[in-house]
């Protein structure tokens, strides 16, 4: 991850939050997390700050990420999306993807994989990016 990276993790379960945010911290001393416990609460957020990646959980309590990925997706096209999510399911996978996620992890399973690939979104969305502004 280069510089400072903001990341907004939207998820009901605080230490989920809490674990995803330390080890982030750990692999990007630069890194800004903010997290929010509802899809309300993340929409707030996302209106008056600027975010480089969405961290999603399937299951909320206002709202599903699926819908929440969907609402960020009318105005945000191009942020990274991703879903760290108990739902691990195939449908459930797929779903995400139609809704505008970039990317699906299944938690715990797949935690050993989180850092890399918030990494290799972070890399792509800032790439292209870059790409748009010398174009």
């Amino acid at each position: 991850m280069s510089n400072c990276q903001r990341i907004l993790c939207v998820d009901d379960d605080k230490d989920t939050c809490e674990i995803i945010a330390m080890l982030l911290k750990i692999e990007n001393q630069g890194c800004t997390i903010k997290s929010a416990s509802t899809a309300t609460e993340a929409l707030a957020l996302s209106r008056t700050h600027s975010f480089d990646l969405y961290i999603l959980d399937y299951r909320m309590p206002d709202m599903s990420g699926i819908e929440l990925c969907s609402v960020i997706r009318q105005t945000d096209k191009q942020t990274p999306i991703m879903f760290f999510s108990a739902m691990a399911r195939d449908i459930d996978r797929k779903a995400a993807i139609v809704a505008g996620a970039s990317d699906y992890l299944v938690k715990p399973n797949d935690l050993n994989r989180l850092t890399k690939t918030v990494k290799e979104l972070l890399s792509a969305s800032a790439s292209t990016n870059t790409g748009n502004l010398l174009v």
